[in-house]
């Protein structure tokens, strides 16, 4: 298997490949006209992606049960929009604007006489929408012409599902628009930053959006074609990671690429060796990170499998963009491309001194206090995960207050909290009125609608039971519970308990259930990936359990942040899962980078030169690869939804956390202390040991 693995990452590098002066030309050509014949279909990605409720949603919860079963309702198009009058005029506006508001109901549907609250401060009027027309336009809409006349002193906010629904799409609509030019443009200022040139920067730019073309053509082939699943979140996602892991790849081969033109005069040999030397470090990097997305297969809910199995796909094309654009530009563009700083064959690659000499030095000093030392910083770090706030309310996951939050708010105030977003029980027909019944007795129930929907056959209802506690509150999840238990009581009915709070207690459980199925088995494939680079069992048990505790030390400063700086009101559920994935597989990439020239290097210097030659060779290239890949998922925390800014900060900090402290200080202090044990059992350690004896 490891000699498949080395011959995979050595294939671009062969002798009759990049050594060859017109292989780079023709590599180029047969990306342009991959990019030119493919090019349309990159833009339709947005065309396959799933924005449905259970698009995010565990498989086969019971809350998405319930909506699969409301489509075949006659209603199944139509979602409410909830307009709330509150002041002085509230009672003559709501009564005023009812027959105004008319013309936005969907067809065959009608707007009910405005409700009062039982304080008279409030007025209700629930609007019904076609979902199958332009749901968020219609919302915009509703919401300019409510309110249009109102006097002064008098307040109108629209919100419901509806309002909810269309503040979230505002969210993702221009998501993918502001990560692209924002990573964009913070990759350009770190490449300029890093190498200093005004035209190298460009290369790494130009592979990545190559890479950037195939993986939405990918994404969108394989969502139309073979079921992949695809939402507004994976999507946006989906272009940081290909800009982060691209620019990544892209450092660690311009610097080994660099290296190899001071010891050769043909830059296509220089080029040559570059992927044959650093080839199977990134090949493992990318089978890390896609196959540790790829467990993200195994969850239940289902925009983590989307968020894991597209993710998959974008390092694939950055990993095939790296090993193939990237080499054709810069040996058709020639030494010349890293001016001012040109690479000349013969002469030295790197200062005499350089300041991570002076670190490996320090560690080397005393290896064993340095990882000591590493261990407390991040042992203290991950001990404020113990003290973490889980759950985020829907007032909660937006930085600013959308009208939606503030319709809800008003609601709160006046009527029963859940009267604007209420549950929906589903259940047959000839048993309706006993679920009626038993619905009505259910503590924390503020009432069941008279009126039941009926699907085409007559052979299901759905009834609307609002409840006392808000959508999203916990009292309205154990309402949930007592629901669902007293539902599922009544024999024969079949019925089945949805909406909003079912929904959010529904993925609470199942990002438990996935936290404890999917973990296990990425550490499992990134241990077994370790084991075949190095080719031994102690290191790669070492290397996993750094990234294990630097992610814990991330969350647990992340969290820090979130509750003493941004001020957030918690932590999203799927926060740990997916930042456990992103990080452990991102986060293992600079080790991988790391020991594989490690490794190199003791095989001619044996360990403890090798271990500081590693880490002066990669230092630098590592660093900077670092902040890149930081300073793009950064990107996140700038967004106004407060789960993807969450993600943001957590990965950004655990790279960093990889970069500057385990990468530098923790992994070769206890690569040193072991000794040439770190490589037991494999070939290097035995081949260690016979060099050391006379």
């Amino acid at each position: 298997m490891s000699a498949l693995l080395k011959r995979a990452a050595r294939s671009p590098g062969a002798r009759r490949g990049w050594g060859h002066p017109r292989r780079g030309w023709l590599v180029l050509a047969a990306w342009l006209v991959l990019a030119v014949a493919l090019g349309p279909l990159a833009g339709k990605l947005g065309d396959v992606e799933d924005t449905s409720a259970n698009a995010f949603l565990p498989r086969g919860a019971e809350s998405a049960r319930v909506n699969t079963q409301l489509e075949q309702f006659r209603t199944d198009t139509v979602l409410p929009a909830v307009v709330v009058y509150t002041g002085d005029g509230a009672a003559a506006t709501a009564a005023a604007e009812r027959t105004a508001l008319a013309r936005f109901a969907a067809p065959g549907q009608r707007v009910a006489a405005p409700v009062p609250s039982d304080d008279g401060e409030a007025w209700l009027t629930v609007v019904p929408l076609d979902t199958e027309d332009d749901l968020t336009g219609d919302v915009d809409e509703l919401r300019e012409a409510a309110g249009a006349n109102a006097p002064p002193g008098t307040s109108v906010a629209v919100g419901g599902p509806a309002g909810s629904l269309t503040d979230q799409v505002a969210v993702f609509d221009s998501l993918d628009t502001t990560l692209m030019l924002a990573t964009g443009l913070v990759v350009a200022v770190l490449l300029l930053i890093t190498y200093r040139s005004p035209l190298l920067w460009l290369l790494p730019l130009l592979s990545v959006g190559f890479a950037a073309v195939l993986t939405q053509v990918c994404a969108y082939l394989l969502a139309r074609h073979a079921g992949l699943p695809v939402n507004p979140q994976s999507s946006g996602v989906l272009m940081v990671l290909v800009f982060g892991v691209g620019t990544d790849y892209a450092l660690l081969l311009i610097a080994r690429y660099r290296e190899e033109l001071h010891r050769h005069a043909d830059r296509h040999e220089a080029m040559r060796i570059a992927l044959h030397r650093s080839g199977p470090a990134v090949l493992a990097s990318a089978a890390t990170i896609a196959v540790g997305l790829c467990c993200l297969a195994l969850a239940d809910v289902n925009s983590s499998r989307s968020l894991g199995l597209v993710g998959a796909i974008g390092v694939v094309c950055a990993y095939l963009a790296m090993v193939t654009v990237l080499p054709a530009l810069l040996v058709v563009c020639g030494r010349w491309v890293f001016w001012p700083f040109v690479p000349r064959y013969g002469t030295p690659g790197r200062e005499h001194r350089t300041v991570w000499q002076r670190v490996g030095a320090a560690v080397a000093g005393r290896p064993r206090w340095s990882w000591l030392m590493s261990v407390a910083v991040t042992g203290v770090l991950a001990l404020s995960t113990a003290g973490i706030s889980m759950g985020l309310t829907q007032a909660e996951m937006f930085h600013d207050e959308p009208e939606s939050v503030v319709a809800q708010q008003r609601i709160s105030a006046h009527y029963p909290s859940g009267a604007s977003d209420p549950a929906t029980v589903v259940a047959r027909a000839d048993r309706a009125a006993e679920v009626r019944r038993a619905a009505a007795g259910v503590d924390g129930v503020a009432r069941v609608a008279a009126d039941a929907d009926r699907t085409a056959d007559g052979r299901l209802v759905a009834l609307s039971v609002v409840l006392a506690s808000a959508p999203d509150s916990d009292a309205a999840q154990h309402t949930v519970d007592r629901l669902r238990d007293a539902v599922h009581a009544v024999d024969g009915a079949d019925a089945l308990v949805g909406g909003t709070t079912a929904e959010t207690l529904d993925t609470q459980r199942a990002t438990d259930r996935d936290l404890r199925v999917v973990v296990p088995v990425v550490l499992l494939v990134v241990l077994g990936v370790l084991v075949l680079l190095l080719r031994a069992l102690i290191g790669p048990l070492v290397l996993l359990a750094t990234v294990v505790l630097s992610y814990l030390a991330a969350l647990g400063a992340a969290n820090l942040l979130f509750e003493h700086v941004l001020d957030f009101a918690g932590v999203d559920w799927s926060l740990p899962l997916l930042g456990f994935v992103f990080l452990v597989a991102l986060g293992i990439d600079y080790n991988i980078f790391l020991m594989h020239r490690v490794r190199e290097e003791t095989a001619r210097l044996g360990h403890a030169r090798g271990v500081l030659e590693g880490l002066t060779s990669t230092g630098g290239v590592i660093t900077s690869a670092g902040v890149v890949l930081a300073a793009t998922f950064a990107v996140f925390a700038g967004l106004p939804l407060v789960t993807m800014a969450q993600m943001g900060v957590l990965v950004g900090i655990g790279v960093l956390l990889d970069t500057f402290l385990v990468r530098t200080v923790l992994v070769p202090a206890l690569a040193l202390d072991l000794g040439r044990r770190f490589w037991w059992p494999g070939r290097h350690f035995r081949a260690l040991g016979a060099a050391s004896r006379p």
